[in-house]
């Protein structure tokens, strides 16, 4: 088990972690995810050995990395593909690494196999794909036949089949009792590998819990519903029904509603009182991206920006709504609870008016603890 406890890690005045307390237990696939610059890469050096925290402490097991006796045999790692000797060959690679840990040159062959590089194996490492890269590094991590695996971005630059090779993997390294600890920005991926996660925005948490409960809590079901849309006034005439009923609609890019706040049946029962046909009634649950979007959304500090050419593009002609697009939507209201699509660059939610201190959001440390605010510095060390 890795256990962190008030992990904290500054380089000069970048607070890089702040007060960082989690659990990975063993059994199950825990996936570690933030945006950019969150802290992720941070926090496992920090977990093994390769950053001294500035306060707090994480231990493998009960015990500092550091302090484990022949760690290579119980801590496995992947947290950069490129960490290779480019004139080595795989084999040489992954020998040098077992014999420094007392591994038999046997099992070189046989993760060699795991990772399905065999045929590959006296191939020179600086000639190889990134793809191919990864699985140099997921072999390594497995060498000592490690409890405990820490993976950062592990299938960046697989394809498809080497994707799913990677998520049966860790189910299976999971299946067994080990602990596997997966940090990636792959939603759809973690959504289909991940038993638990721990997410974190500027390196503080803002969640601990299964991926089912953290959908859950961080949206709301809704129901699609579609009218024919070759009769415009029916989807007015819905609209104003399922709102006198106490039900929150907005309208989606393709011309449907999307409405919270009422079950199916009672949105049924309300278009057939208004005498409106439906050409969709459709449940919808939130995906694992939707939820991470609506919790993440105040802790994103890389936004991207309007182009300033963007002007330069010819104007529309009138009555055109440009690229194919549906007219705009007649309900523009955003539901006030669940998941709603991120703001616009630049318009922060969780920011006040301008000359107010920002609204503190859900990464903010308590007031009677916050430290003074660390300025960004595009000299300091990455902190992803």
């Amino acid at each position: 088990m890795i256990e962190a406890v008030g992990l904290t890690k500054r380089y000069g005045a970048k607070t890089a972690v702040y007060n960082l307390s989690f659990q990975v237990r063993p059994g199950v696939v825990t996936g570690f995810l933030g945006p950019n610059g969150s802290g992720k890469s941070t926090t496992m050096r920090m977990i093994l050995g390769l950053d001294r925290p500035s306060a707090g402490h994480v231990t493998i097991g009960g015990h500092p990395f550091r302090q484990l006796p022949n760690a290579p045999r119980q801590v496995g790692a992947l947290l950069d593909a490129k960490a290779v000797h480019g004139g080595r060959s795989a084999r040489s690679h992954l020998l040098s690494l077992a014999q420094l840990a007392g591994i038999p040159a046997q099992r070189v062959d046989e993760v060699l196999g795991v990772v399905g590089l065999q045929d590959v194996a006296k191939r020179r490492s600086k000639g190889f794909s990134l793809g191919m890269g990864q699985r140099l590094g997921i072999a390594a991590a497995l060498l000592g036949d490690p409890q405990v695996l820490l993976f950062d971005e592990p299938v960046n630059g697989l394809d498809p089949e080497g994707i799913l090779w990677v998520r049966n993997l860790m189910k299976k390294l999971a299946a067994e009792g080990r602990t596997v600890f997966v940090s990636s920005h792959l939603m759809s991926e973690m959504a289909l590998t991940a038993d638990h996660l721990i997410v974190i925005g500027r390196g503080q948490l803002l969640a601990d819990m299964s991926v089912t409960d953290f959908i859950s809590a961080n949206s709301a079901d809704f129901a699609r519903v579609r009218t024919p849309h070759t009769e415009p006034g029916q989807r007015e005439k819905l609209t104003a029904a399922l709102m006198e009923a106490g039900g929150q609609v907005m309208s989606e890019p393709d011309g449907a509603l999307r409405v919270t706040g009422l079950p199916l049946p009672r949105i049924s029962d309300l278009a057939h009182d208004a005498d409106v046909r439906l050409w969709e009634l459709s449940p919808h649950q939130a995906s694992l991206e939707e939820a991470y979007m609506r919790l993440t959304q105040g802790a994103v500090d890389y936004r991207s920006t309007d182009d300033r050419l963007a002007h330069l593009q010819p104007p529309q002609q009138p009555g055109h709504q440009g690229y194919g697009m549906p007219p705009q939507p007649v309900v523009q209201d955003v539901p006030q609870q669940g998941w709603y699509a991120p703001p616009p660059p630049g318009q922060n939610p969780y920011a006040g008016a301008p000359g107010q201190q920002p609204v503190p959001g859900p990464y903010a440390p308590p007031a009677a603890q916050q430290p003074a605010a660390p300025q960004p510095s595009d000299t300091t060390k990455d902190a992803r």
